[in-house]
């Protein structure tokens, strides 16, 4: 690690007195096509970062036609009317560069990570799909890229142990019509079903550039890279505007009980509740909450079930906020010999705990300072997942603040103990809760709830 950087982290560690402030520089302006354009400029490494963010995911599909937006995950890098397909990955590895992309509910990014001579390059190769893609999407495109991503999700999800325990929990946690109800990858009938002009439809409501947002970070020279973007984005057509995403919250009735048989050795608990959206209301004592729960050897939920009463492999606890509703969630794996109604019996014993006494300040303290942690570690980087071009296009999308770094911080900053059990007075009750046992085949008198 950097010194500067460590010294910046452990200004993060240090009493709240001397909490810093997190200072990244950049410019943001739009087109007259809508395209948000954030610049940062930092010249510590001849590197260049393109990261473009498409305000569209798996949300924006209808039932019945799911997994669109993963699936132009893939075609984005089938080629272009200008770039033949394979030569995306090829040019820019070429030029020593790498890329990605990734598809959530509410969003798909695209990343370039360039020596900064070639920032053109990649300039080019994005603007050249965002406005041209179909001009060479094709039948036998799709019908190739359709097979990848389902046997992706034959892979991933129907063939990975445990892979199918997200698909049944969100089927039951939020309604049929609900945009959560699906999994991000779609169904393989829906994928199956999928016409050519099906997908091209999906592809002239969402890409274009007044729903995209295009960050150019590293060691970029402002002015050049202004007259660039407007050479290569700027007479790019739009498409007609997205309506803003609306909150839209679930319930649970009762203490609902599934249990699913696996290909598996050890059964799996999964405990989940209905939560918040992210940045919301105690979306922050949520994350601190599951924190003390369950991250670290140290915590409450790690120390019970793992070392003093050894019945559990692993236990994690996760808020997760996506853009219209959340969900919190606890997992945990049973040890051999034990089942998962003595793991559920635990877990209720430590939230009940945790709720009537409350949360400690050295427990407070250690969740508030491993959350800076990780955010400062992975802004050391410009691009790539979770870098600072790939921040600024996150806070941008979903609160329209590219500079949100200090305000976000903050959330967690000003979160008291009595906050965090508050949150989980209010979010984790008895009642209203998913329970789903994930036992092994022929096994389930393993599972929790009788």
């Amino acid at each position: 690690m950097k010194k500067q950087s460590l010294l910046f982290l452990l200004t993060f560690l240090l009493p709240t007195a001397v909490w810093t402030q997190v200072n990244i520089r950049f410019e943001k302006y739009v087109l007259p096509n809508g395209l948000n354009i954030i610049l940062h400029e930092d010249h510590s490494v001849p590197i260049a970062g393109v990261n473009v963010w498409y305000h569209v995911g798996s949300a924006r599909e209808n039932p019945g036609k799911t997994g669109f937006a993963h699936l132009f995950e893939h075609m984005m890098f089938q080629g272009s009317a200008h770039v033949e397909k394979g030569e995306h990955f090829k040019f820019l590895q070429e030029a020593g560069g790498t890329l990605n992309g990734s598809t959530s509910t509410d969003r798909t990014n695209y990343w370039e990570l360039v020596p900064s001579n070639f920032l053109e390059l990649a300039l080019y190769l994005e603007s050249d799909r965002m406005g041209f893609l179909l001009d060479a999407m094709d039948q036998r495109k799709l019908d190739n890229q359709r097979d990848v991503v389902k046997n992706e999700r034959r892979q991933n999800y129907e063939n990975q142990p445990y892979g199918l325990a997200g698909k049944l929990i969100n089927e039951n946690l939020y309604p049929v019509d609900h945009p959560y109800h699906w999994l991000t990858i779609g169904t393989q009938e829906d994928l199956s079903n999928a016409t050519l002009e099906d997908v091209m439809e999906f592809f002239r409501h969402y890409y274009g550039p007044n729903n995209a947002s295009l960050c150019i970070g590293g060691d970029i020279d402002v002015k050049k890279t202004k007259e660039l973007v407007e050479e290569y984005f700027g007479g790019l057509k739009k498409i007609p505007d997205v309506p803003k995403t609306q909150a839209r919250g679930t319930t649970v009735g009762g203490k609902q009980y599934l249990v699913m048989e696996d290909r598996v050795q050890l059964p799996r608990l999964y405990m989940v509740w209905p939560s918040v959206p992210n940045y919301g209301k105690d979306d922050a004592e949520l994350d601190l909450l599951a924190s003390v729960l369950a991250h670290g050897k140290n915590s409450r939920l790690y120390k019970a079930l793992v070392y003093e009463k050894q019945i559990a492999q692993d236990v994690s606890a996760s808020e997760f906020g996506g853009e219209i509703a959340g969900q919190f969630r606890i997992t945990a794996t049973a040890k051999p010999g034990h089942t998962l109604e003595e793991l559920e019996q635990a877990v209720d014993e430590i939230i009940g705990g945790l709720q009537k006494e409350g949360v400690q300040s050295h427990e407070l303290d250690r969740a508030r300072n491993g959350l800076k942690a990780n955010f400062v570690y992975q802004l050391e980087s410009v691009g790539g997942f979770g870098g600072r071009t790939d921040v600024l296009n996150q806070y941008n999308v979903f609160l329209g603040d590219p500079g949100y770094f200090n305000k976000d911080l903050q959330r967690y900053e000003t979160a008291t103990a009595a906050g965090v059990q508050e949150a989980a007075l209010r979010y984790l009750k008895p009642d209203g809760r998913i329970i789903l046992s994930v036992v092994p085949l022929g096994k389930k008198e393993l599972r929790a709830g009788g």
